[in-house]
């Protein structure tokens, strides 16, 4: 192959390979092949940790810009079923989930394609189609069993595909997807607290699922649950009832203050972790404390006004 000056054309450097074992769908019944992500060499060259837990990482100048988080999904081509991958061998049993699927075939390609239009699930990945694989594995997971538990797992998609609407605003920011980034967080935040509720209450264990992230480079656990929610609803809550607002917050900052207590590092509680929720404990806090001096302030400010 020659380049456009005479040139021997340099091969881009291989970031997927398909996997000699195929995937088997149990929707279509239909085998596909499994991209996953090559390994080693260089690729992934890891930065910083956002306060949201997701990992950046460093283009080099053989592979440039990688985003390992879009292999974690698969996609059945023909019929558009996306899970994680371990998903379709464990839900295929599920007489329940696997109608439910069916049935909403043609309605989540619509969704899809309204936000992610063109994306194609028969190549090499790309990050419009890692966004389209995503947003329909969380309209896949509606659809499953609780016993399942697709509530965290629609969490972790959620905010995972606000990730990565925003790596493509970078890329096209005459798009939107900054806008529709706010709206996976938005949806992500929901999930978390829903998955809190869930658990508590004995609706749904969060056992369905090997690493809670929320990225792919470590499992956080639980901990990281309750931190993401508080995140979460810090940066994306509600603002139209400020009273209820300021309520979330204090449950917020109870619940991280009584998993990390003083900050002694454990195992269970990683350095990482328990520095971001100790910055998130006082922006809380300070957040608190304002609000109640403007109360205060408001109060003696009636008291004068009725002396």
């Amino acid at each position: 192959m020659k380049s456009v000056n005479g040139g021997e054309a340099k091969k881009p450097a291989k970031m997927s390979y398909w996997s000699k074992t195929k995937c088997h769908c149990p929707i279509c019944r239909m085998d596909f092949e499994k991209e996953e992500m090559l390994s080693g060499s260089g690729r992934t060259n890891a930065g910083d940790l956002t306060d949201e837990l997701h990992r950046l990482y460093i283009p080099t100048a053989k592979y440039g810009e990688v985003y390992p988080l879009i292999y974690a999904v698969g996609a059945c081509p023909k019929c558009h079923l996306a899970l994680f991958w371990q998903d379709f061998e464990t839900i295929k049993d599920d007489k329940r989930s696997i109608t439910a699927l069916r049935s909403d075939e043609f309605l989540r390609k619509e969704k899809v394609e309204n936000i992610f239009p063109h994306y194609n699930l028969r190549r090499e990945r790309t990050l419009l189609d890692g966004a389209a694989m995503y947003y329909l594995a969380i309209l896949c997971y509606e659809k499953i069993d609780l016993a399942f538990s697709p509530t965290i797992k629609r969490a972790i998609l959620s905010v995972r595909l606000a990730w990565i609407c925003n790596h493509i605003n970078e890329k096209v920011p005459s798009y939107n997807y900054d806008f529709v980034a706010k709206n996976f967080y938005k949806k992500a935040l929901f999930f978390y607290e829903q998955t809190l509720a869930n658990e508590s209450s004995g609706v749904e264990t969060i056992g369905g699922l090997n690493s809670f992230g929320p990225d792919t480079d470590y499992n956080y656990g639980y901990n990281g649950i309750i931190y993401m929610n508080g995140i979460l609803e810090y940066k994306y809550g509600q603002r139209e009832d400020m009273a209820l607002r300021f309520k979330k917050f204090g449950s917020c900052k109870r619940a991280i203050a009584r998993i990390f207590g003083i900050g002694k590092k454990s195992k269970e509680k990683p350095g990482p972790l328990l520095n971001v929720a100790r910055e998130l404990y006082e922006r809380l806090n300070k957040e608190l404390k304002d609000a109640n001096s403007i109360e205060a302030e408001i109060e003696d400010e009636d008291e004068d006004e009725e002396s």
